[in-house]
């Protein structure tokens, strides 16, 4: 089993065909709420995007956008369901951190739906903590959680 993680930006086409599956899936997970989330996720201001690949084959993802000064906001995670469990969204995050690090970056925050109970789990394990109040278009939204950790 050959993994390699591979630095690119948001114009990879392994990229935006992992993101057509992981709109897929929130489409469903998210229902309703699916459009209102959706217009924050365009992919065409995304500079920085992380592409795992097993075996050659793209399987997983994670990009990084700048938030603020001190932060990236962490964007479009994503592993295909056969490949879960397998570790993957973990070092996507961990590489992502450390390239934020790169950057000069001091802080990740990110947002997910509390319908995505497998990416809270992740967030959680990988001491992301729960941000008292959500930031930007996310303030008073029920189903959104936004999460921070220092790097």
């Amino acid at each position: 089993m050959n993994i390699k993680i591979t630095r690119t930006n948001s114009e990879n086409t392994d990229f935006i065909n992992l993101v057509k599956e992981l709109d897929a899936h929130l489409k469903i997970t998210d229902g309703d709420d699916h459009e209102f989330y959706n217009q924050f996720n365009n992919i065409d201001v995304i500079k920085h995007v992380l592409m795992v690949y097993k075996d050659k084959k793209p399987v997983g993802c994670g990009a990084i956008k700048h938030f603020d000064a001190d932060a990236v906001e962490v964007k479009r995670m994503f592993v295909l369901e056969e490949f879960r469990g397998e570790g993957i969204a973990v070092n996507i995050l961990l590489e992502l951190e450390k390239w934020a690090k790169e950057m000069g970056y001091k802080k990740c925050v990110l947002e997910t739906g509390e319908r995505q109970v497998e990416a809270v789990k992740l967030y959680h394990k990988c001491n992301y903590k729960r941000m008292n109040t959500n930031y930007g278009q996310y303030k008073g939204i029920e189903n959104s959680l936004c999460f921070e950790k220092n790097i």
